[in-house]
């Protein structure tokens, strides 16, 4: 039953992580680069949409997705027991 478990756990840690990354690189290579034209029509302190997730807003959301990873895998812990 523990084996199993681990598992479901395991299946469900991995599950997260593309969720996660795929936001990730959403936001680093679509806004960076594939949608770059269409945001750098809207101005953010006088710099370009675009070249503003180029150049800090995937960091900013790589360090949210962070934050996210850690509260959900603190619940995921709970749920399975390995909160010690």
């Amino acid at each position: 039953m523990k084996q199993n478990s681990a598992k479901v756990y395991w299946k469900k840690n991995i599950y997260y992580l593309f969720i996660l990354l795929s936001i990730w690189f959403l936001v680093s290579y679509g806004a960076g680069i594939l949608f770059k034209d269409e945001l750098n029509k809207v101005k953010i302190a006088g710099f370009k949409l675009g070249f503003w997730f180029a150049q800090q807003g995937a960091m900013y959301v790589f360090v949210v997705l962070i934050f996210v990873y850690v509260r959900l895998m603190n619940k995921l812990d709970k749920k399975y027991g390995y909160d010690d």
